[in-house]
């Protein structure tokens, strides 16, 4: 596995699942973008910070991220991950219904000097906030 690569698994294990700020702090540039972020979100490593945080971890117990695939090209890997749990805390203004739930992700991150310095990305998450909301 290349360097760029095993940065990327160990961002996924050690930060996103493990919630691991020493690691997101090694992890992440200073300068960090998320190209990602809503329109008028913060975009940087704070707010990245915050979505696992504050968002993700206290809805899903148990969060874990499995990595399907990963390809490499320049200074960028792209990751086609699942992010899943138990949904046990509100979830952006969905209350907990005890249902496991996967999140798909397919993610592109600039890694320079072994750190992410900029992500894009796609999710499933608003269609999994739609299917809780009608249950």
């Amino acid at each position: 596995m290349s360097e760029a690569k095993e940065i990327v698994r160990r961002f996924n294990e050690d930060v996103i699942a493990g919630g691991n700020r020493t690691a997101f702090n090694e992890l992440i540039a200073p300068n960090f973008i998320n190209r990602s972020a809503s329109p008028g979100a913060p975009a940087g490593s704070e707010s990245m910070w915050n979505t696992f945080e504050n968002i993700l971890r206290p809805a899903l117990e148990g969060l874990t991220v499995t990595i399907h695939d990963q390809m490499e090209e320049g200074d960028k890997v792209t990751t086609r991950k699942t992010i899943s749990g138990t949904h046990v805390g509100p979830l952006l203004g969905v209350e907990a219904t005890g249902k496991t739930v996967s999140i798909d992700v397919i993610d592109i991150v600039r890694v320079v000097d072994g750190r992410y310095v900029e992500h894009w990305g796609i999710n499933t998450l608003p269609a999994l906030l739609a299917s809780l909301r009608q249950d």
